[in-house]
């Protein structure tokens, strides 16, 4: 594959009406190249893209766009997530510039989680733009090929524009209206915080479907398989706008201790099955990061192999 003459695959799956299956990677802590690639190992011809994590929960980490790279060279196609939270507007441009000459073909635009909640709360933060105009500014920059003060692009960044949506924070209501506006801001596809309230999400695909932005937009519902029942515990009550109900605890706890990874991924196959089917929903974004290796297995018993030729 020239990765540097290619589009983006994910952009070509979802196009051809393909059930898109995302994977994700976090970075290691160093700078442990090979320990990075083991891992991409278990998603290749597994995932039609694999997002790169930006010093996700604002722990440091390699560079998502170094990851990126080392992905590309790989033959993986990454989804390079960018925050808004450590760059001002002229690093923002710059890694832009970098990524695309790099091979890199698809851009995930984010806030970032609040350095208080990392492991150097002590850090400044930026916060120069917000996800919101970083995803208006990659859509500038590629479709007029100018910057925002109006000066030419020699070669404009023709990336594929993805931005984060939760469909569960508060207020639940306005929820479909922040989406709405990441998508008229230029977002092309859509990859949801990790679902598990089932009926709540039904309620917001309703509405986008009602609203038409899925006509507009593909949506990548997201899964993250429970390894157990602390962690859905730990979820439940310590992630900000996490939504996990009480029953699917119980049903974690009913498998046993020995069975909680297993009944976790049953879950989650569960949940793709329906995904599938539910109107509005392009595909799945599997965030199994440090369980990398499980993944070959659960798109197997999810029948998304093989991926599609495009």
């Amino acid at each position: 594959m020239d990765a540097l003459k290619s589009g983006s695959r994910l952009e070509k799956v979802l196009k051809a009406g393909h059930f898109a299956f995302t994977g994700e990677c976090g970075p290691p802590k160093g700078a442990n190249v090979s320990h990075l690639k083991e891992k991409l190992a278990h998603l290749k011809g597994v995932v039609d893209a694999v997002n790169i994590t930006d010093n996700q929960t604002a722990v440091v980490r390699m560079s998502s766009l170094a990851a990126s790279a080392i992905m590309v060279g790989e033959n993986l196609e990454p989804n390079y997530q960018l925050v808004c939270r450590d760059r001002n507007r002229l690093a923002i441009m710059s890694d832009i510039l970098g990524a695309y000459s790099l091979g890199i073909r698809n851009i995930l635009c984010l806030s970032g989680d609040h350095q208080k909640f990392g492991n150097h709360p002590e850090a400044k933060n930026v916060y120069d733009i917000d996800s919101m105009q970083l995803i208006a500014l990659v859509k500038k920059m590629r479709d007029e090929g100018v910057f925002p003060n109006g000066e030419e692009i020699d070669e404009p960044p023709r990336l594929f524009i993805g931005a984060a949506c939760n469909p569960f924070a508060d207020p639940f209501e306005y929820r479909v209206y922040r989406l709405a506006n990441k998508i008229k801001a230029g977002a092309d596809f859509i990859q949801t915080q990790c679902i598990y309230n089932m009926d709540k999400f039904r309620e917001f695909m309703k509405m986008a479907v009602d609203m038409g932005l899925c006509e507009k937009c593909y949506i990548l519902a997201g899964v993250t398989p429970m390894k157990s029942v602390r962690m859905a515990q730990y979820m439940a009550a310590q992630v900000p706008g996490m939504d996990v109900p009480e029953a699917l605890i119980n049903r974690l706890k009913a498998a046993g201790k020995g069975n909680y990874a297993k009944e976790g991924i049953k879950i989650a196959l569960e949940q793709i099955e329906e995904f599938k089917e539910m109107e509005g929903v392009a595909g799945v974004h599997l965030m199994a990061i440090e369980w990398e290796h499980r993944v070959p297995e659960i798109a197997e018993q999810a029948n998304v192999l093989p991926r599609p030729e495009v």
